[in-house]
């Protein structure tokens, strides 16, 4: 299970990341957006698993060596966790962002 958690991640958080960025509410495209609440949910959701899966993979990486594949999805993971940080973020009201 520790092995496929950050594989897993990585799909959600960006099937998660495509939803958010094409049904935002910051979107200013005409059109169907979601409301606020759910983005920021799930945009809270996309950075804990995605935060989550980062961690499990350097882990993973550390323990049985640097291999190319893994650096990747532990990369990508964090990075999906960066996004969906800064989107939270943007989407929060009082932030001033």
């Amino acid at each position: 299970m520790m092995r496929s958690f950050p594989w897993l991640a990585l799909a959600l958080g960006l099937l998660l990341a495509l939803l958010l960025l094409r049904f935002s509410p910051l979107n200013t495209e005409p059109g169907p957006t979601l409301p606020l609440l759910t983005a920021l949910l799930m945009s809270e959701f996309g950075f804990l698993a995605t935060a989550v899966g980062a961690g499990i993979g350097i882990r993973e990486l550390m323990r049985t060596g640097l291999r190319l594949h893994g650096a990747l999805i532990s990369a990508g993971n964090a990075m999906l966790a960066l996004v969906f940080l800064r989107l939270g973020l943007l989407l929060w009201p009082e932030s001033g962002l």
